[in-house]
């Protein structure tokens, strides 16, 4: 894999804060880009994605990055959505162009990392004036290292067919020294850093005398060198390439003539073609009334110190453009989620659509239209200067699928009660139904008979292409739990013995009641002075139900008994050492010893006993061991007995 190392001295273009590059086209006529240049695909197809990190290596800046594939949350493709800003630089985070897609290039979370895209194309060989203008965006912490330690963005555009950096047009950002124009401090920086940002800007790349030529863009992101600081930036291309100005065509029936200079440079000369003449000192210059066809002008633009080069350009003005309205194919709206209408917008034209009723904005050329109800809204452009009117149309339809999700039955029940759940939504062209994530084979009716555990919900579609996710509804299944009979219980008379039942479930019932001193408690206290049978009827929240049996038997005093003797063999019967438990209310341990008195098992848990294996692992031979016992009476009085009993294999 190849891998890319970037060099930069720190001491050519200090500068306080990043800016970050946007490339986008401007046009006498409407040139088509190369493919994707502008990310309408709302994909990274064209484009060469890399990442990397970043380092102070010698008192330099050291960006190093390799190919790849995008990047989740470094390479990430961001849609036009109406309103949605950047959480630090509280700019809109759609592109100005009027583009339906920008890129973010880095992100917020520092880490050292460092980010890079790349788009390589051929200049025509007719076309020996070429330009570019790029949108740009920036955020970067400024955390006030030295220059080469700063967080960082670059911008590298190379003639690859003479591997010649084309040096006007290639710059580095840094947040050091002093502030580019338009730059601010945010207001939100999320800490004690500052953060610095810039709303979209648009400069030009000047690609003049380069026709026939494989020409190399280059974007790059970088965090700063100590991993903790970040930067990022939002990157977006127009739709157009251009090989004159803005403006220099016009139409015949304008009434004015707006010709606009490339963008990103600090001032702007215009002059008439023997250049004894200033006409303006604007980016744009006006004519009104109309030049003559065929008129040239000459702009002198001087950049930013350090960001461009000193240049004179032509403009040569005539009257041949012509326009064509695009309201774009027809189209649907689903379940009122706005879509888009229109194309990108074209440089120097002005746009309105009619009706206004459900458009996010209805003087752009592609706005989002969400209407109630099926709508033909008309598109208007016409020149800047006022000429070359034109219109189209574009049906937007509003077919609705309602999203309801209906609960027919618990939301929780047990399989043995004949309780169920059913799920049921409205009909729809198709319905597709799914538990936990996964599609149920089948399931595509309007109803659904829940028969497991899980969160469901459905998908429903349209003919027209429509689809809605309803909302999830979690279902709980059970089946009732086997009742068991529990160990006897031993008791004294008159004194209180503690009953404990199994603990599931969302509440219990003791019957009878005879004795006890709570019937819907887990825990329970029998004073009695005969034997007696209790049932426990423990009921889950689903609505299964358990019943268990508890044996309450009556001794004479309250003691421990230990037998004299168990086999381990597997068979069921008496298979385990353990005690058994007089009026007893709490043990505090059982111990068995061996001859040579090493202590091979302890309990404190009253079913509890030994197996016969020490550790649970090593079966003993046949052999008397000895146990101790200790517990607390029902009375509160301590309670202690040893003995002996004989393994027997």
């Amino acid at each position: 894999m190849k891998t890319y190392r970037l060099n930069i001295n720190i001491n050519v273009h200090p500068i306080t804060v990043l800016a970050f590059l946007l490339l986008s086209s401007f046009a006498i006529k409407a040139q088509d880009c190369p493919p994707n240049i502008d990310f309408e695909s709302g994909s990274f197809n064209g484009w060469q994605c890399y990442v990397g990190n970043t380092q102070a290596v010698g008192g330099q800046n050291v960006i190093n990055l390799s190919p790849s594939a995008p990047q989740f949350d470094r390479h990430t493709i961001i849609p036009a959505i109406p309103g949605e800003v950047d959480p630090y630089g509280g700019f809109l985070t759609r592109s100005p162009n009027g583009s339906r897609y920008c890129v973010r290039l880095g992100n917020n979370k520092g880490g050292g990392q460092a980010e890079g895209m790349s788009y390589e194309f051929t200049i025509p060989a007719d076309r020996n004036v070429y330009s570019l203008i790029y949108y740009y965006a920036v955020v970067f912490q400024d955390p006030n290292h030295e220059i080469y330690q700063q967080p960082r963005m670059v911008v590298d555009i190379t003639n690859e067919t003479d591997n010649q950096t084309i040096g006007c047009s290639s710059f580095y950002f840094v947040p050091y020294g002093t502030i580019l124009p338009g730059f601010f401090e945010s207001p939100n920086p999320g800490g004690s850093t500052p953060v610095w940002c810039k709303n979209w800007s648009a400069v030009t790349v000047n690609l003049n005398g380069l026709a026939g030529k494989k020409i190399k863009l280059f974007f790059k992101t970088a965090d700063c060198t100590f991993q903790r600081h970040f930067g990022y930036a939002y990157i977006d291309v127009n739709s157009e390439c251009s090989d004159e100005f803005t403006g220099a065509l016009f139409c015949r029936d304008d009434t004015t003539v707006n010709v606009i200079a490339p963008y990103g440079y600090q001032a702007y000369t215009w002059y008439n073609s023997s250049f004894t003449q200033v006409l303006g000192n604007q980016q744009t210059l006006t004519f009104s009334p109309l030049p003559p066809s065929g008129t040239t002008v000459a702009v002198e633009i001087v950049p930013y110190s350090g960001y461009g080069c000193l240049d004179t350009l032509y403009a040569h003005l005539i009257d041949t453009l012509h326009v064509k309205a695009d309201a774009g194919p027809d189209t649907f709206t689903c379940n009122n989620n706005p879509v888009p209408i229109g194309k990108p917008p074209k440089q120097g034209f002005i746009y309105s659509w009619t009706p206004t009723t459900g458009l996010s904005d209805p003087n752009v050329s592609n706005p989002f239209a969400n209407p109630s109800s099926t709508t033909t809204y008309v598109l208007s452009i016409r020149h800047d200067g006022g000429g070359c009117m034109d219109i189209d149309s574009v049906v937007v339809r509003t077919p609705m699928l309602d999203d309801s999700l209906q609960l027919l039955g618990k939301t929780s029940y047990c399989l043995d009660n004949n309780d169920s759940a059913v799920l049921k939504v409205f009909p729809a062209d198709s319905i597709q139904w799914y538990r936990n994530g996964t599609a149920i084979r089948g399931a595509n009716g309007t109803r659904l008979n829940v028969r497991q555990s899980g969160t469901y919900y459905a998908m429903l579609f349209s003919r027209e292409g429509c689809s809605v996710k309803t909302s999830e509804q979690p279902i709980e299944v059970e089946t009732a739990r086997k009742g068991i009979r529990y160990p006897f219980v031993w008791a004294v008379p008159d004194l209180p013995q503690g009953l404990q039942a199994r603990q599931f479930g969302d509440s219990v019932y003791w019957s009878p009641g005879v004795y006890l001193d709570a019937r819907n408690t887990y825990t329970s206290n029998y004073r009695g002075s005969t034997q007696q049978e209790y049932t426990v009827e423990i009921i889950t929240a689903a609505g299964c139900i358990t019943v268990d049996t508890q044996l309450v038997k009556i001794g004479k005093k309250m003691d421990i008994y230990v037998p004299s003797g168990f086999t381990p063999n597997g068979d069921g019967k008496n298979d385990v050492l353990r005690p058994t438990l007089m009026g007893i209310k709490e043990l505090k341990s059982f111990k068995v010893f061996n001859r040579w008195g090493e202590l091979i098992f302890e309990t404190q848990k009253e079913y509890e006993g030994w197996d016969g294996k020490v550790k649970g692992l090593l079966p003993q031979q046949t052999d008397v061991f000895v146990w101790t016992a200790e517990a607390i009476g029902a009375d509160g009085t301590t309670i202690t007995r040893k003995g002996t009993s004989v393994l027997i294999r």
